[in-house]
C-alpha cells in the first residue's frame, strides 16, 4: 500500500481529479492523507467530498475552513459570514440541493438561501469526524496548520491545530538564520516527530507553486485557494504530483 498526503482542496474537484490520475492513485489500496481545507474556493465543494467519500483507506484532517463549514452545519450559522472563499461552498451545496441559487450581499457578508439540511448527511457526518491530527506508525505528523512546539503535541487548543503559523514561520526563519526564539540553539520541539505535513499557508507567498521544507516540516499547500496548484505527495519517496493551475482550470 502506497501512502499519500494532499495538500489543501478549496472546492477544486478538477485539481482532484487530475492528482488522483497523475499519481496513479488506487482508491482500494492507497492510503490518503488530506490535510484538510475542503471547501472555500472554486464551487465544486459537493464533488470534491463526494469523491474523497470513494477512497477506502482515507484519513481525512480538518482545516480552519471545514471547521467554519461544520459551525454552520450545527447552528445555521457561518461564523465568517462566508466571505472568506465561501461563495464556492454555497454554490457547490445549492446546485446539489437543486435549490435556486440566492447570494445577496449583505453587512455579514452573504444572505443564502442554503440551510445546514441541504448538506447529505453523508457530508454533515464527514466533517464531524475528520480529526484535528494523524500521526502514523513512523511518528510523522500530519495537520493542517501547526501548533506550538514549545508545549508537549497533545492537548493543545484544539484550533491552534488547524490555525496557528508559528511552527512554519518560525521553522523558516531558522533554516534562513535570522533571529527566533531559540536563536542558533537549533530548532527544538518538545514532542519530536520525524517529519511533520502541513498546509494551510500557501507557499505562493514565497512566489513557490511547488511543495516547501524547513527543518523537518513540509508545507503541501501550493496556493490552490488563490489560482495556484493542488499537490498530492508520496509520503515515503516525497515524489509528488501536481493539478494545473486551478485559476486556469476555472477559468470563465
Amino acid at each position: 500500500m502506497r501512502v499519500f498526503v494532499m495538500g489543501d482542496i478549496h472546492g477544486a474537484f478538477k485539481a482532484v481529479k487530475q492528482c488522483f490520475e497523475r499519481a496513479s492513485f488506487d482508491y482500494e489500496h492507497d492510503q490518503l492523507i488530506q490535510l484538510g481545507d475542503i471547501t472555500d474556493g472554486a464551487d465544486e465543494v459537493y464533488e470534491c467530498v463526494e469523491e474523497l467519500l470513494k477512497v477506502k483507506n482515507l484519513i481525512a484532517i480538518r482545516g480552519n475552513h471545514d471547521e467554519w463549514l461544520l459551525e454552520f452545519i450545527r447552528t445555521g450559522i457561518h461564523p465568517y459570514h462566508w466571505t472568506h472563499g465561501g461563495t464556492g461552498t454555497i454554490r457547490s451545496y445549492i446546485k446539489a440541493a437543486g435549490k435556486q441559487d440566492i447570494l445577496i450581499p449583505s453587512r455579514k457578508g452573504y444572505k443564502t438561501s442554503l440551510d445546514p439540511a441541504d448538506i447529505p448527511e453523508t457530508h454533515r457526518v464527514f466533517f464531524r469526524e475528520q480529526f484535528l491530527y494523524y500521526i502514523d506508525g513512523d511518528n510523522n505528523c500530519f495537520l493542517h496548520a501547526g501548533f506550538e512546539r514549545q508545549l508537549p503535541f497533545k492537548g493543545q487548543r484544539d484550533d491552534t491545530y488547524f490555525w496557528d503559523r508559528s511552527l512554519w514561520m518560525e521553522a523558516l526563519s531558522y533554516e534562513a538564520g535570522k533571529p527566533y526564539p531559540e536563536g542558533n540553539a537549533g530548532f527544538k520541539i518538545v514532542t519530536e516527530f520525524r517529519e511533520i505535513f502541513i498546509g494551510h499557508t500557501p507557499t505562493l507567498n514565497w512566489n513557490k507553486d511547488q511543495p516547501m521544507s524547513a527543518a523537518n516540516i513540509l508545507n503541501l499547500d501550493t496556493g490552490t485557494r488563490h489560482g495556484g496548484r493542488l499537490t498530492i505527495m508520496d509520503v515515503k519517496t516525497k515524489e509528488f504530483w501536481q493539478s494545473d493551475p486551478v485559476k486556469e482550470l476555472y477559468a470563465e
